[in-house]
C-alpha cells in the first residue's frame, strides 16, 4: 500500500479521500486525470510546487531545488583559489623572480634589488654577511661615500663596555625595545647597518636577526621589500676592530664584558636584557593560546 507518511508530515495537506488512501501498487493503475480529479489545491499545490518554491514532499531527505550555474562548482573553487596570482599575475611574477634570484646568488641584498656594497668575508655565521675591520674603517673613513648615502654602527654590548672605548659614530643598542626604534627611523635608499657586540659572536648577530625578522614582519604586504635590505656583521666585533684601528675608537680603550670590576654590572644588563626576550615569549603564549 502507498504509505499514508508521504501525507501526514505536512499540516496544511486536507484529509485525503479514501479512493486515494486505498491505492495499490499491485491493482490496475489508476488515470491521471482520475487521480487529479480528486486532489484538493492544497494537496495539488504540496504535490506539484512552482518552479521557484521547494519541492519537498513532508519526507525526511529534503529535496531542494537548485538553480543551473554558468560555472560548475569546482571550476568556480579552482579559479578563487588562483584569484591572488590571477588578479595581479605581475606581482606574483616578480615575487618569484626574486626569490629565485637570491637563491642563485647570495651577493644581492636581502630584497634583491642590487648587490651588496661591502666585500664580504666568510665569518662565523654563514647565513649573515660578514666585513673585516679593514672594512669598517674605510666605511667611517668616508672611502664608500660615494657609493652609500648612509651608515649606522650598533654596538650590541653593554654600556660599561661602550663607555669605555666604541667605534667612532657607533650607537649602543643592547636591548630589543632599542632594535625596534630603528624601523620607527625614515629610511634612505643605499643605507647600509653593521652590527658587532665584543666578539660578535652572540649578542652582535642575535640583534642583527631580531631586526631582519622584524623587518621583515613589517613589510610582510611588501615582499621583498624591507627598511634595511644591507645589514652586515663586523667580524670578530669591536676586540679585533679595537687592535687594528685603535684611533678609530673613542675613547681609544677596550673594556671586556667580564671585567671584574663590572660583575655586578654584567648581572644587571643581562637580566635587563633577558627580561624582555622572557616577556615577549610570554606575550607570544598567551596570543596563541587565544587561537
Amino acid at each position: 500500500m502507498l504509505s499514508r507518511r508521504l501525507f501526514d508530515t505536512c499540516d496544511d495537506f486536507e484529509v485525503i479521500p479514501a479512493s486515494i488512501s486505498s491505492l495499490s501498487f499491485d491493482s490496475t493503475p489508476v488515470k491521471a486525470d482520475d487521480l487529479m480529479s480528486v486532489m484538493t489545491p492544497n494537496i495539488k499545490r504540496s504535490l506539484f510546487p512552482d518552479e521557484d518554491e521547494d519541492s519537498g514532499l513532508g519526507m525526511d531527505d529534503h529535496i531542494t531545488y537548485t538553480p543551473s550555474l554558468k560555472k560548475s562548482a569546482k571550476r568556480q573553487r579552482t579559479e578563487d583559489g588562483n584569484s591572488t596570482c590571477s588578479k595581479r599575475p605581475k606581482t606574483c611574477t616578480d615575487i618569484k623572480a626574486v626569490v629565485t634570484k637570491l637563491e642563485e646568488n647570495d651577493d644581492f641584498i636581502a630584497d634583491g634589488s642590487r648587490l651588496h656594497t661591502l666585500p664580504t668575508v666568510t665569518g662565523k655565521h654563514a647565513d649573515l654577511k660578514s666585513i673585516t675591520p679593514q672594512t669598517l674603517a674605510d666605511v667611517v673613513n668616508g672611502e664608500y661615500v660615494d657609493v652609500i648615502s648612509d651608515y649606522k654602527i650598533i654596538d650590541c654590548r653593554y654600556p660599561y663596555e661602550f663607555e669605555a672605548g666604541h667605534v667612532k659614530g657607533a650607537d649602543n643598542m643592547y636591548l630589543h625595545e632599542t632594535i625596534l626604534t630603528l624601523l620607527q627611523q625614515p629610511t634612505k635608499d643605499k643605507q647600509i647597518v653593521i652590527f658587532h657586540c665584543e666578539f660578535s659572536s652572540e649578542r652582535g648577530p642575535k640583534m642583527l636577526r631580531f631586526l631582519r625578522s622584524k623587518d621583515r614582519e613589517l613589510n610582510k604586504e611588501n615582499y621583498p621589500s624591507l627598511n634595511f635590505p644591507e645589514v652586515y656583521l663586523l667580524d670578530n666585533g669591536y676586540k679585533a676592530f679595537f687592535n687594528e684601528q685603535p684611533n678609530l675608537c673613542d675613547p681609544v680603550s677596550y673594556r671586556p664584558m667580564l671585567h671584574s670590576d663590572h660583575s655586578e654590572d654584567l648581572r644587571h644588563f643581562r637580566v635587563k636584557s633577558k627580561s624582555w626576550t622572557a616577556g615577549e615569549k610570554r606575550r607570544y603564549a598567551k596570543r596563541s593560546m587565544r587561537f
